[in-house]
């Protein structure tokens, strides 16, 4: 019988080391180097490499290949269908992660409860008893049907249980065509030394439930925990070994909810779709922008309209900005929803190219709703929340503003302008702050009025409402 050996595995990137250390040296992980029994994970790859995906592989010429689409099984979660490329697809494998308590757990026995009136679905929950999902359940019955009627399909199959063995046991005994899996981190292989959770565990349930789904048309859907820095939790390679990736964000003090694609073998990645948390569950947002916008204070003082692209589809936020005078040394620099090396930029370029003195002010931005924005095309609007606090002047409530500012203070132009602005016609705006543009492209909307400025002083100077003489404008040293 062949020896054990141990080794260490970093529980965050997989790194492996044959000795204990304090450090990861793949990832800088402190204290994330677990010890782990491998030899079991050996025969247990050899087994793996023997048997392949579905029996025994043949080549075949591409040409040969038909070239027929795979029919998706519909949804009438419109956002959700939206995100995974219009449906869901057979023989496919599905991540989502989120932080605890975001909804991940809402969301899938929605959709269970939903695609088991067509179709036999069985939910394997390894976190939850029975009588907890079944009081779920019956509350987000009323969310899908609009009524008070608490009657489950009876195709709607419940385990409990974390081996993962015995889970595949049961697949085949009531041969679903939906399987859900609440977490990948609570399965295990009785096969292998290691404790539920760890890398090995991770990768090799994964990859089990991967070849289930390619051999027998199994749709899987997957719930994955995320680390601290909101990646999911366990090797990276658990991301490459299924399909589609989607990640629930939003702040958990806010009611809305973001379900967002990173990876779509099936479909455009970065579509976005939004849901409201209610007491009955997630409730689908058809129109995100006018959602947003709902509480919006007009003429306010540090207030913007910007217009971000998630995926496919324009979405109108309001962007907050207040300055006030520090209390410290070091002035703040404090953004929720905006990247923090871009707000630095914005302020750097209105204080040396704008003239605002913003040293001594700390500086706060906000993007209304919980959204977060990574994208350019908000720097305009960041900028201008930001003097309007400083000025106290508002900018026009009927304006939006695009455009990504360059350290010169000058506007450029981002991409998808034309639908960025039918979005902005379609909520009522009138006029849209855009980068001047010096090349031939697809001509504007006719419905809004254009107005487009070459640098950020100019863009500023059309978007704050005029003041009396007395109070200076953006020429002026002084803020």
């Amino acid at each position: 019988m062949p020896k054990t050996r141990t080794q260490y595995v970093c529980q965050e990137c997989g790194r492996t080391s044959p000795r204990e250390l304090g450090r990861c040296p793949g990832c800088g992980a402190w204290n994330s180097m677990l010890e782990e029994i491998v030899q079991a994970e050996l025969k247990l790859a050899k087994r793996h490499a023997a048997r392949g995906l579905a029996g025994i592989s043949t080549p075949k010429r591409l040409a040969e290949i038909g070239e027929d689409i795979e029919e998706r099984i519909p949804l009438s979660l419109g956002e959700f269908a939206r995100v995974l490329g219009g449906g869901v697809v057979p023989g496919s494998i599905v991540l989502i992660g989120g932080d605890p308590g975001i909804g991940k757990s809402t969301l899938l026995l929605q959709v269970a409860l939903e695609m088991a009136r067509g179709i036999r679905v069985l939910y394997v929950s390894g976190e939850e008893s029975e009588r907890q999902i079944k009081m779920r359940a019956t509350r987000l019955l009323h969310s899908i049907e609009g009524s008070h009627s608490s009657i489950i399909p009876d195709e709607l199959l419940l385990v409990t249980e974390t081996n993962l063995s015995a889970i595949l046991e049961h697949v085949t005994r009531v041969k679903p065509r939906l399987l859900i899996v609440d977490s990948i981190q609570t399965t295990y292989l009785p096969e292998l030394e290691s404790s539920a959770g760890s890398v090995t565990q991770v990768r090799e349930s994964a990859s089990r439930l991967r070849e289930l789904a390619k051999s027998s048309g199994l749709s899987v859907f997957l719930i994955g925990h995320v680390t601290k820095d909101g990646n999911i939790a366990g090797p990276r390679i658990l991301e490459h070994i299924v399909d589609t990736v989607l990640y629930l964000e939003g702040d958990r003090f806010q009611s809305y909810r973001m379900l967002r694609s990173v990876k779509n073998r099936f479909g455009a990645t970065s579509e976005v779709g939004v849901f409201e948390m209610c007491e009955r569950g997630l409730i689908e947002v058809a129109n995100p922008s006018e959602a947003f916008l709902a509480e919006r204070l007009v003429n306010a003082p540090g207030s913007a309209i910007a217009v971000t692209m998630e995926g496919t589809r324009p979405i109108l936020v309001e962007v907050q900005g207040l300055t006030s005078p520090t209390s410290f040394g070091n002035p703040r620099r404090t953004p929720n929803g905006v990247d923090f090396n871009r707000l630095l930029l914005t302020v750097a370029v209105l204080t040396r190219r704008v003239g605002l003195r913003l040293g001594d002010q700390d500086v706060f931005v906000n993007v209304v709703g919980g959204l977060s924005i990574s994208e350019p095309a908000a720097d305009l609007a960041v900028a201008a929340a930001i003097t309007s606090s400083v000025r106290n002047r508002p900018v026009r409530a009927d304006a939006v503003l695009i455009g990504e500012v360059g350290l010169s203070g000058e506007l450029r132009l981002v991409g998808q302008m034309p639908a960025r602005l039918r979005e902005a016609a379609k909520l009522g705006f009138k006029d849209a702050i855009v980068p001047r543009r010096l090349r031939k492209a697809e001509p504007w909307p006719q419905d809004i009025n254009i107005i487009e400025v070459r640098s950020l002083r100019q863009a500023l100077d059309h978007a704050l409402l005029a003041v009396d003489n007395s109070e200076g404008g953006l020429g002026d040293r002084t803020p």
